[in-house]
């Protein structure tokens, strides 16, 4: 199993200070597992140097900025974040039709007050994604990965006791802290996720739970200083299953 290879884009956002805390924790990890690709990056960050000192030093003064690689990069950039809205639009616009009515009456207080209200936005965004959204595609390491972004998280039990496979995992940014989502697949196609996250700065643990929302059945706990959900369709025959694995 192959984990997701950043983007050259992301790598140039990284170069020039333009990545968010997570999304820069998780390729710092990511570069430095991938020496040759980390020698890359320092090249390009070598090369704008060596730029920037020999132009000034033929009397140019500082760089101009059409030729400044930082510049030239946020280009490239502009136009794969512009892509990249696109697609958001569209997962959100699927996210709010899949929630119905509810959602679109703006009762953001009462959302977010609902346990593991993110883990439930998590399913309705990425349960049905592609391998190319994800961080780590089938048949990868599960363990290991959990292990380099969640140290010490409790990683999901033997899914496939239950006849489902792993499909992938993606890494999300959350108030919380970084989480990891899960997915999972049955031989009918149904998607089940297994959703851990720290509990924040104010460490809000959670006591064992469950609860519907639409069509969806979430059950959610807290071990080991994470807090995690398993999110399914509330109909899923395989649902009580699982939740018997995990202890409800």
């Amino acid at each position: 199993m192959n984990e997701r290879i950043p983007h050259d884009d992301e790598l140039h956002a990284y170069l020039d200070g333009q990545l968010e805390p997570a999304h820069r924790q998780w390729l710092e990890a990511w570069l430095a597992v991938h020496p040759e690709d980390a020698r890359r990056v320092q090249g390009w960050r070598q090369d704008a140097q060596q730029l920037r000192a020999a132009f000034a030093g033929q009397g140019g003064g500082p760089l101009p900025e059409r030729l400044d690689p930082a510049h030239i990069r946020r280009g490239l950039r502009q136009r794969w974040q512009a892509r990249l809205a696109t697609a958001a639009a569209l997962l959100v616009a699927l996210g709010v039709g899949g929630l119905g009515g509810w959602q679109m009456r703006g009762d953001s207080v009462a959302r977010h007050s609902l346990p593991m209200q993110d883990a439930v936005q998590a399913y309705r965004l990425f349960a049905g994604a592609d391998q190319n959204v994800l961080d780590l595609h089938e048949g990868g390491e599960l363990r290991n990965w959990l292990a380099r972004y969640l140290k010490d998280a409790t990683p999901p039990p033997a899914m496939d006791r239950v006849g489902l496979k792993t499909v992938g995992a993606r890494l999300l940014a959350t108030e919380q802290g970084a989480a990891a989502l899960v997915i999972y697949e049955d031989g009918q196609g149904r998607r089940l996720t297994f959703f851990i996250r720290p509990p924040g700065s104010h460490n809000e643990l959670l006591p064992p739970g469950q609860r519907t929302e639409g069509d969806l059945l979430t059950r959610y706990w807290s071990h080991g200083g994470y807090n995690y959900a398993v999110v399914s369709r509330s109909d899923d025959p395989l649902a009580e299953r699982v939740g018997e694995m995990v202890g409800f």
